[in-house]
C-alpha cells in the first residue's frame, strides 16, 4: 500500500516543515538583512487551506482504499479459475493502474517514496518555469484588448450601475460615503497647509506670471462683449441711492474744501446746491445709456486695456502693484480665512443628512441613475470609456501585473510551492488515481476475457 506524505507547514517554529510524523529542520535563515535574501514565502490561510487539506485527505483515503480493496481481492482470488479468475485479473489490473497513477500524481509534487527518480518532483524543481508559463498564459489569453472589450461589453457596467443606483437605499449609501470621505479629506487640510500652498506655490507662480497681458486681455474681452455695462449700471444705481440718502455727509465733505474766509451760510448754500447737482448728474448717467459720462468711461477702460497690452510704462506699474499686493501679509491671512469659511460651510452641510450639499448630491445621483436607465447612447458611451480605460491600464501595466505571478512563485521555497499548488489541485488529481483503479480493472477483465477466448 502506498500513501504519499502530506507536507504540513508548522507555525510554531520558523524554517521547519512536517512530513508525516517526522519533523525536518531546514538551515536557519540569516538573522540580518542580506542583499540577495529572498522574502519569506506566503502564509498559509488557516481556514481556507485547512478545508482544502481535509478535502485532499478524504480523496486520498478513497483512492488508497480502492487500492487496498483491489489488493485484498487479488490475494483472495489468486489461482482461481472461472468467474473468480476474471475477478482476479480485474483486481490485478486495478492495482497496476492505481499504482501507476499514484506514481504519476505524486511525481508532480515530490519524489515517490523519497527515491530521486529522474523526472519526478517536477513542481519543486521547475517552479520558476511554471511561474513564467503562467505569466505568459495569463498575458496571452486574458490581458488582450479584444477579450477585455468583449467582457466589459458583455458585463454592461453602466447598465448595472444604473440599476444599482436606481434603488434609493443604494443612492443614499453613495451620498453618505462621498460625504463622509469629503469630510475626512476637508478635516485633514490644516491652516499651515493652506499657508504653505499660498506662500510656496501660488505667490511664486503669480510673481512669475506677467499680470498685464492677463488683465488687458480680460478687460478687452469684457469691453468687446459689453459685460462691464451691468457692473456700471449697478454701481451708478447704488451711488445714486447713497447720495440721495446721505446729503449731510456729502455736504460735510464738500464743506471741508470750502475757503476759510467764506461765511458759513454761503458755504452751506453752495454745498447743498452742489449735492443736488451731483445727484442729478449721477441720475442722468444712470438713465442715459449714451451719456457722455458712460462714453468717457468706456474710452478710459479701452485705453487702459490697450496700455496694459502694449504700453511698457503701464505694464511696469501694473507689475509693481501686483508685487506690492503679493508682499502684503493680508494675502496669506485672506487665503486662510477664505479656506476656513469654505471648510466650515462644506463640513457643516456635508455632516447634515438634510443639508443642501447632500440634497444636491442625492438629486444628481438620482438623475444619473435615471439617465443610465433610459439613455442607451449614454450607457454605450460609458461602457466604451470603461473599456478604453481598462485597455489603457493593461497595455501600460499588464506586463507588470502578470510579472507578479513569476515574482511570487520565485520567492517560494520548492517544497512550499508544491504544497500550495497541491492544496488547490490535489483533490481533483486524486480522481486520476480513482479512475486509474477502475479503468485498470475493466481493462484487466477485458484482457483476461480475450485470453480465455484465444485459448
Amino acid at each position: 500500500m502506498f500513501h504519499e506524505a502530506v507536507v504540513v507547514p508548522r507555525t510554531d517554529a520558523p524554517g521547519w516543515s512536517r512530513l508525516g510524523r517526522v519533523s525536518i529542520s531546514s538551515p536557519p535563515l540569516p538573522s540580518g538583512p542580506t542583499e540577495h535574501a529572498a522574502p519569506p514565502g506566503p502564509r498559509v490561510d488557516s481556514s481556507a487551506d485547512a478545508d482544502r487539506r481535509r478535502a485532499l485527505r478524504r480523496m486520498r483515503t478513497v483512492a488508497v482504499s480502492l487500492l487496498v480493496v483491489a489488493a485484498v481481492v487479488y490475494i483472495a482470488t489468486l489461482g482461481q479459475d472461472g468467474f473468480l479468475g476474471f475477478v482476479n485479473a480485474g483486481a490485478e489490473a486495478s492495482m497496476v493502474g492505481a499504482i501507476a497513477d499514484w506514481f504519476a500524481v505524486t511525481a508532480l509534487f515530490r519524489h515517490p517514496l523519497g527515491l530521486p527518480i529522474p523526472h519526478t518532483a517536477l513542481i519543486p524543481k521547475r517552479k520558476d518555469d511554471l511561474g513564467r508559463g503562467l505569466q505568459d498564459f495569463v498575458g496571452e489569453n486574458f490581458l488582450q484588448e479584444g477579450i477585455i472589450r468583449e467582457r466589459i461589453g458583455a458585463a454592461g457596467p453602466a447598465a448595472r450601475a444604473g440599476e444599482w443606483l436606481d434603488d434609493e437605499a443604494n443612492a443614499r449609501r453613495v451620498v453618505d460615503e462621498v460625504a463622509e470621505v469629503a469630510c475626512i479629506a476637508l478635516g485633514k487640510v490644516r491652516d499651515e497647509h493652506v499657508e504653505a500652498l499660498v506662500t510656496e506655490a501660488l505667490v511664486p507662480r503669480f510673481r512669475e506670471e506677467p499680470i498685464s497681458p492677463l488683465l488687458g486681455g480680460l478687460l478687452s474681452e469684457a469691453l468687446r462683449d459689453d459685460l462691464h455695462h451691468g457692473l456700471v449700471d449697478l454701481a451708478l444705481q447704488e451711488l445714486h441711492e447713497w447720495l440721495e440718502a446721505n446729503p449731510r455727509t456729502v455736504q460735510d465733505v464738500l464743506g471741508e474744501r470750502a475757503p476759510w474766509w467764506a461765511p458759513d451760510s454761503i458755504n452751506e448754500r453752495v454745498t447743498a446746491r452742489a449735492h443736488v447737482e451731483i445727484v442729478r448728474w449721477v441720475g442722468d448717467i444712470r438713465d442715459d445709456p449714451q451719456h457722455r459720462g458712460r462714453i468717457a468711461l468706456d474710452s478710459l477702460l479701452q485705453r487702459l486695456a490697450d496700455d496694459l497690452l502694449h504700453d511698457a510704462g503701464t505694464q511696469e506699474r501694473a507689475e509693481r502693484l501686483k508685487d506690492r499686493l503679493l508682499d502684503h501679509p493680508a494675502v496669506v491671512t485672506t487665503g486662510i480665512s477664505l479656506w476656513q469659511a469654505l471648510q466650515r460651510a462644506l463640513t457643516t452641510s456635508l455632516g447634515d443628512p438634510e443639508g443642501a450639499v447632500r440634497r444636491r448630491l442625492m438629486t444628481e445621483v438620482t438623475v444619473l441613475a435615471d439617465r443610465l436607465r433610459d439613455d442607451a447612447a449614454l450607457r454605450e458611451r460609458l461602457d466604451r470609456r470603461a473599456a478604453d480605460a481598462a485597455v489603457f491600464v493593461v497595455e501600460r501595466y499588464g506586463s507588470d501585473l502578470t510579472a507578479v505571478i513569476t515574482h511570487t512563485i520565485e520567492r517560494w521555497d520548492g517544497k512550499e510551492a508544491a504544497d500550495r499548488i497541491e492544496l488547490h489541485v490535489g483533490r481533483d488529481l486524486q480522481f486520476i488515481r480513482i479512475n486509474g483503479t477502475i479503468v485498470g480493472g475493466l481493462v484487466g477483465v477485458l484482457i483476461h476475457a480475450v485470453s480465455v477466448v484465444i485459448h
